[in-house]
């Protein structure tokens, strides 16, 4: 199946895993969803990681067991309208409670991580 936005289809599995009790999730692999769930992993939102590959096609499969489970995991910039910041303007969610995934020059990170970095670049999505 061919979707447009495969991190936005990433962050609804999960969020629905979540709301439906399931304790992991199938998702297709790619490096960026790899680094966005690992990031996840280092935040506490998520549990484990695997990376699989079954009939030449890999998946990773997230444990949902967390420490604290995301209230919200909401896509920031989408295929249709790319939103960037620079390192002044990189949001703070929940007043620091929450996090936001930024891919920038130096990598997939968080935005306190670019801050401290002093690197810009695209809003991925808000976790809370």
């Amino acid at each position: 199946m061919m979707t447009t936005d495969p991190i936005a289809d990433m962050l609804t599995r999960i969020r629905n895993g979540i709301m439906s009790g399931k304790s992991e999730v199938v998702i297709p692999h790619s490096k960026l969803k790899a680094s966005i769930a690992e990031i996840l992993q280092n935040n506490g939102y998520i549990g484990k990681i695997k990376v699989t590959e079954e009939s030449g096609f890999k998946s990773l499969i997230i444990n949902l067991d967390g420490k604290n489970q995301p209230e919200s995991l909401v896509r920031v910039s989408k295929p249709g309208r790319r939103i960037y910041a620079k390192v002044s303007e990189i949001p703070s969610v929940r007043t620091g409670r929450g996090l936001v995934i930024m891919s920038t020059p130096a990598g997939i990170m968080t935005g306190k991580e670019a801050r401290t970095k002093g690197v810009g670049g695209e809003l991925i999505c808000k976790v809370y």
